[in-house]
């Protein structure tokens, strides 16, 4: 009996011993961590959707528009040296035909709203000041060409980020009617799909609108410039003749 005892005592021991040796190596082993995916712009694309493409579409009209009127509205800020003052001595001197050679040599709205003047030259000063308007305004129209186009997408592309976000939504729920049961990592994985077209909408709404208002501004400055410009040709014209 004392053998018997003394073994299950044995027994007892080996597997106590066995266990805090398996513990202790658990315990020190390390954790695993979870991998981190790694986030790309491809990939975002992807899981937000069909949505995506309009997006992306509104996002390169954005970016060919606002390159093409910022070249086209540079290019019109740029002002001769000593353009209005070399006009003023033309004038002054009675060389017009001197004066309407360099506004054709000369591409800028200032120049055009001058040549116009010029032409009109022996009429009555508020038909000169009528026609320097008209052909300031159709500049100006055609410095502000295409510039609704960025107004438009500043204001659609939120709302086709913020559709894809509904359409996100409404498959989680059917997806859950059909399992039956709510999984965290599915809704989650969902909604992150899903909250990507909402971003990408904002986002390019956002530029689309900087965009817009900044070319605007450079408008506003040409402006300003022509109607200063045209105010002087008007002085020009009242100064005697040599």
């Amino acid at each position: 009996m004392i053998g018997i005892i003394l073994q299950i005592t044995q027994a007892a021991t080996t597997v106590g011993d066995t266990i805090n040796r398996v513990a202790n190596q658990v315990v020190n082993q390390p954790t695993a961590q979870p991998k981190e995916e790694a986030i790309s712009i491809m990939n975002l694309v992807i899981k937000g959707g069909w949505i995506m493409i309009p997006i992306i579409i509104l996002s390169l009209i954005t970016v060919f528009v606002f390159i093409e009127r910022y070249i086209a509205i540079k290019r019109a800020s740029r002002e001769e040296a000593n353009f209005m003052n070399n006009i003023r001595d033309f004038i002054v001197n009675d060389r017009i035909d001197s004066a309407m050679s360099l506004c054709k040599s000369t591409d800028s709205p200032i120049a055009h709203m001058t040549e116009k003047g010029l032409t009109r030259l022996g009429r009555p000063l508020k038909d000169i000041e009528e026609s320097i308007e008209i052909v300031g305004k159709f500049e100006v129209y055609k410095l502000e060409k295409n510039l609704a186009i960025l107004a438009i997408v500043a204001g659609i592309a939120p709302m086709f980020g913020f559709i894809g976000t509904i359409i996100g939504v409404i498959k989680i729920f059917h997806d859950i009617s059909i399992a039956g049961d709510v999984s965290i990592s599915s809704v989650s994985a969902g909604l992150y799909a899903k909250m990507v077209s909402s971003a990408s909408g904002l986002i390019v709404g956002i530029v689309a609108f900087v965009c817009y208002h900044w070319l605007n501004i450079m408008i506003e400055k040409i402006v300003q410039r022509m109607e200063y410009n045209a105010m002087n040709f008007i002085d020009f014209l009242q100064e005697p003749t040599r």
